[in-house]
């Protein structure tokens, strides 16, 4: 069956949502319809109307509902942590779709995060394949890098996730980053087959960079800076509820003075970041609906910009094309120069986001910013009190914390997440802050072996404070599988040479 957007389907979808008929809003967005689009709204408008009418039996008779991707996979507590990865590789394997429903048909095999989440995600996936790389899988990491190139080719860029209610936004660009790991894999001749995709992909990230000025300083996903520079933000294309958090996005409308487009196109930015949700975006600390991603400069997604254009420049070099290298390495000095700029605090020793609209750095400590060692943007005296402050503020028994704020959104304290702990372990070993990286290392492993032991899972997110608690906060409950816990955890083992 063609893909079908089920939030189309009014006034069916909205009934779902807003009433609750399943706990989590992901779900009916996930269904597989059974029968065409107007069969199916013609059925709900002609039963709704009887008496007894049950809304979930009308679901479940129309609708195919998502199972979690675990194949009825049950974890083997008495073998290490390790071993238990190495099986779960191929429960989380995904062969190539047909296409149906919400989900955007992928050619080749894949893996995804699991859980709730049968769908492969963006940055995720860079971190996932770190550890399949580990476990020695090349096939499946070219296998990921060929399905982001396929969306980059049919799409124009990488999407949130391959579903169509991601169409309109996309995630951290890594795929720059997982270019230059199969570069590690199969030679770096690598970076110039897939060249034209890293084009079209940078070209998805400054589309509008033609059209903005002092007066228009903003654009989709584009900023212009008080000096002039160039400078990205996360910006979906859309400005309505989000149909995978349909009535939570509509709940907060009523309770945020701003205007609910503005508010919801802050939410899908915020979605866009991968951080949804932290106090990172909030005007009010411990207030969600001050959200305003969309005025942010973040300090990572320009770092990571920075490194796509290194990447392409380097990619013009195998070719022979100089002058094209040039144009992209001159991008990236001057992205490297404006960061510095904005994003850098000398007084604090550390990098921070920066408010476009207001002309002032954001105040909030957070991990990201780390991701000028983990790119290696920074000098070695930035390096140095970056290390300090890390040291100082955000390592807690588990591992580093994401921010300093306890808000009950997931992206804040106490939570610890995957990606970030390598980042900040691999930008300090970038800069020789080599024991301070093990340190961090060895406490992100211990906690997830302990909790693995103590429950047969790997999560989502952990607890990095209290490491005898679970993690909680978010939009959902605590996942299971789990792909990049599971790749950074493999990785990290065999890099320190460390098991449980």
């Amino acid at each position: 069956m063609a893909l079908l957007k089920i939030q189309q389907l009014n006034p069916l979808f909205e009934d779902v949502q807003l009433n609750r008929v399943f706990p989590d809003g992901k779900t009916f967005v996930d269904c597989l319809p059974r029968f065409s689009a107007e069969e199916i709204i013609a059925s709900y408008n002609k039963q709704k109307k009887e008496s007894g009418f049950s809304l979930l039996k009308f679901v479940t008779e129309h609708f195919d509902l998502p199972v979690p991707h675990s194949n009825g996979y049950k974890s083997d507590q008495s073998k290490n942590v390790e071993s238990n990865i190495e099986g779960l590789w191929s429960v989380l394997t995904r062969e190539p779709d047909k296409k149906g429903g919400s989900l955007i048909a992928l050619p080749y095999p894949y893996v995804v995060p699991g859980g709730r989440f049968g769908e492969i995600y963006y940055w995720d996936s860079y971190f996932t394949m770190l550890g399949l790389k580990a476990s020695g899988k090349t096939e499946m990491v070219e296998n990921m890098v060929r399905n982001f190139s396929y969306l980059i080719d049919t799409l124009g860029y990488i999407p949130n996730g391959n579903r169509s209610y991601f169409i309109g936004r996309s995630q951290p660009p890594f795929y720059s980053l997982m270019i230059k790991l199969l570069g590690e894999l199969k030679g770096e001749k690598v970076l110039a087959v897939y060249l034209p995709q890293l084009v079209k992909e940078h070209r998805f990230w400054m589309k509008g960079v033609d059209s903005i000025n002092e007066i228009n300083k903003a654009k989709y996903h584009v900023v212009r800076m008080p000096g002039g520079e160039i400078l990205n933000r996360y910006c979906d294309e859309n400005n309505t509820a989000r149909p995978e958090s349909y009535r939570e996005d509509i709940e907060l409308s009523h309770q945020s003075s701003q205007d609910p487009q503005i508010l919801y196109s802050h939410l899908r930015a915020g979605a866009e970041s991968g951080w949804d949700f932290s106090s990172r975006w909030f005007k009010e600390k411990k207030s969600f609906e001050t959200i305003h991603t969309t005025d942010i400069v973040p300090v990572d997604l320009n770092c990571l910009l920075y490194q796509h254009e290194q990447i392409i420049a380097q990619a013009y070099l195998l070719n022979e094309d100089n002058k094209k290298a040039d144009t992209y390495l001159l991008l990236s000095e001057k992205r490297k120069k404006a960061i510095d700029k904005y994003c850098w605090n000398n007084k604090t020793g550390f990098y921070f986001d920066y408010d476009w609209t207001t002309a002032e750095q954001k105040k909030s400590l957070t991990i990201a910013g780390v991701a000028p060692l983990f790119l290696n943007l920074a000098s070695k005296e930035q390096a140095r009190t970056v290390a300090t402050v890390i040291e100082e503020n955000f390592i807690r028994p588990g591992g580093v914390v994401t921010t300093l704020e306890e808000t009950g959104q997931q992206w804040d304290a106490p939570n610890g997440w995957a990606p970030l702990q390598w980042m900040t372990i691999t930008g300090l070993e970038n800069y020789g802050y080599t024991s301070l990286a093990k340190e961090i290392a060895v406490r992100w492993i211990k906690l997830n072996t302990a909790v693995f032991k103590r429950t047969g899972k790997l999560m989502e997110k952990y607890n990095v404070v209290d490491t005898h608690l679970e993690a909680g906060g978010g939009e959902y409950e605590g996942q299971d599988g789990f792909g990049w816990t599971n790749g950074v955890l493999v990785a990290l083992i065999k890099k320190y040479g460390l098991c449980d």
